[in-house]
């Protein structure tokens, strides 16, 4: 695969990780306040953190909708719409659904980047779909000094089969099906610090769908589930125990990190979400000043196309990792659920 030099495209992005995705704090900001009827069918919505919308069209089936853009973090158009494929269909997986249709997203600077360099992009967009089993059926593109791409897609699920972020229960498992450290990792590359086995590990993460993993759990008594990307684990893991009765103890040296993750953050390399999701959510995490910096700035790394974070009762926890190793993942048992709510204890 042909690579493009790193100017061509990465100078349209601003940070690493999601690309210029607002912080958490923003976005509550902006969603604050905002009512809407209360629809019979909508089982899901932006209320609730959720990782996708749901609404029931019938006894047996609910459509999932959920839409992911960003601008490129890595050299090759090719992996890039890989990655953006990947990164938009998660968000169905995590809510245990499988994706059927997409629409692009695109906005491409047409005076200063080659359309062939587009072409690229949605070849390897399409790639993943039809991995996927998700049908291309449209979309939408305008005009953009800043090159961003992405999908919205849609997915069915059975109504009562519909996994949650947020109904986390006491004294369960924690499983985490992917490393830690795309972001950290892609902010080095820019630097032109990254080694090759680092890049190459992150991207053949970043490009792996979550399906496998989430069909495999569908037979299992998952209690929530959730994808981490750009929140972090923290983020995301904060989401999961809102509102519930329910904790969370996070065993650190347990967690996969990408080859040299810890290494860049020691030299600095630290996206600039990381900064916003550490102060958003530094309040429920116990002695957080007695945590290295290192081991939060990991923990609260923006992930792209990260994996499924899990928790399931753990005499099931064995057996779902094998199949997740069988399968080519990552995985880890990176915890326990508490009793202590909306607490989490980091163990270093």
């Amino acid at each position: 695969m042909e690579d493009i030099k790193q100017v061509e495209l990465t100078k349209y992005t601003k940070f690493a990780g999601c690309g210029a995705k607002l912080g958490p704090g923003t976005l509550d900001k902006a969603l604050c306040g905002l009512k809407q009827p209360d629809y019979p069918n909508l089982i899901a919505d932006f209320t609730t953190s959720e990782d996708a919308g749901i609404y029931k069209v019938s006894d047996d089936i609910a459509l999932i909708q959920t839409t992911d853009f960003f601008p490129p973090i890595v050299n090759d158009p090719y992996t890039f719409g890989q990655i953006a494929a990947a990164n938009a269909l998660s968000d169905v997986y995590a809510m245990g659904g499988k994706p059927i249709t997409a629409l692009s997203i695109v906005g491409f600077p047409k005076d200063t980047l080659d359309m062939e360099h587009l072409k690229k992009i949605m070849d390897g967009g399409l790639n993943k779909l039809i991995e996927a089993g998700a049908a291309l059926v449209g979309g939408h593109s305008l005009d953009d000094p800043e090159l961003k791409f992405g999908y919205a897609i849609t997915g069915i699920i059975h109504p009562d089969k519909v996994l949650r972020n947020n109904t986390l229960k006491p004294n369960e498992t924690l499983i985490l099906t992917k490393p830690l450290g795309t972001g950290t990792i892609n902010t080095a590359m820019r630097a032109g610090k990254a080694s090759e086995k680092s890049i190459k590990a992150a991207e053949a993460s970043m490009t792996k769908l979550n399906k496998q993993a989430a069909e495999i759990i569908q037979n299992y008594p998952v209690s929530a589930c959730t994808d981490v990307t750009g929140f972090g684990l923290l983020g995301h893991a904060c989401e999961m125990m809102s509102g519930t009765n329910a904790g969370l103890k996070i065993n650190f040296p347990a967690i996969n990190l990408f080859p040299d993750t810890m290494e860049y953050i020691t030299e600095k390399y630290i996206p600039a979400g990381t900064g916003r999701n550490k102060r958003y959510r530094m309040s429920f995490i116990d002695n957080s000043d007695k945590i290295p910096k290192n081991i939060l700035y990991t923990l609260f790394d923006p992930q792209t196309s990260g994996g499924l974070l899990i928790a399931v009762p753990d005499e099931f926890s064995a057996e779902i990792l094998k199949k997740l190793e069988e399968t080519g993942h990552t995985a880890s048992v990176i915890g326990t659920t508490t009793n202590r709510a909306e607490r989490i204890e980091i163990e270093t």
